[in-house]
């Protein structure tokens, strides 16, 4: 593996998982866009209560004291459903988030056991043993060959890098 593209795909691979982390609140808001349809009658519930408040305002409350109660107790009442219609789209919305969030998650780490899982016996890469020598054994496993860094070890260093790299650009 030390002589093949294998360390250009681990950081490949973590650059690629990195960047769709950054991306995952895009992700949960297209796909609640997506899902969720309610938008519209929302909007409708809005114009609504603005109409009748607008005609609320134009009415005099001594003069028409029952129709001013009326449109007032129908105000509330839209209200109220509008306010119940926003809570249950916000939980949705919230519900998408953490569900994008898990696959997420789960995709990546089913991607980087299988990294691991692959180049399990053989270094990433090999270094000059004085490089690294008082953690030659630690930067080597689970390869155990000196010199070597081992696949974990070249995970971890990515990681960290691509995440810094991304933090400073972003």
């Amino acid at each position: 593996m030390a002589a093949g593209y294998a360390w250009f795909l681990v950081l490949g691979s973590v650059l690629l998982c990195n960047l769709v982390k950054t991306l995952l609140p895009a992700i949960s808001s297209f796909l609640s866009k997506v899902f969720q349809k309610d938008a519209e009658h929302e909007m409708e519930m809005r114009i609504e209560i603005q109409g009748m408040k607008q005609e609320l305002s134009s009415i005099s409350m001594m003069d028409e004291f029952a129709r001013y109660a009326r449109l007032e107790r129908r105000i509330n009442k839209t209200t109220d459903k509008l306010k119940t219609h926003v809570k249950s789209r916000t939980a949705q919305q919230a519900k998408i988030k953490w569900v994008v969030n898990i696959v997420y998650y789960v995709l990546q780490a089913a991607l980087m056991i299988s990294l691991i899982w692959k180049y399990y016996a053989d270094p990433v890469t090999v270094l000059p043993s004085k490089w690294i020598a008082p953690l030659e054994r630690l930067v080597a496993f689970p390869s155990g060959v000196a010199g070597g860094v081992g696949i974990t070890t070249w995970l971890v260093v990515c990681n960290k890098v691509v995440a810094i790299g991304l933090q400073a650009v972003g």
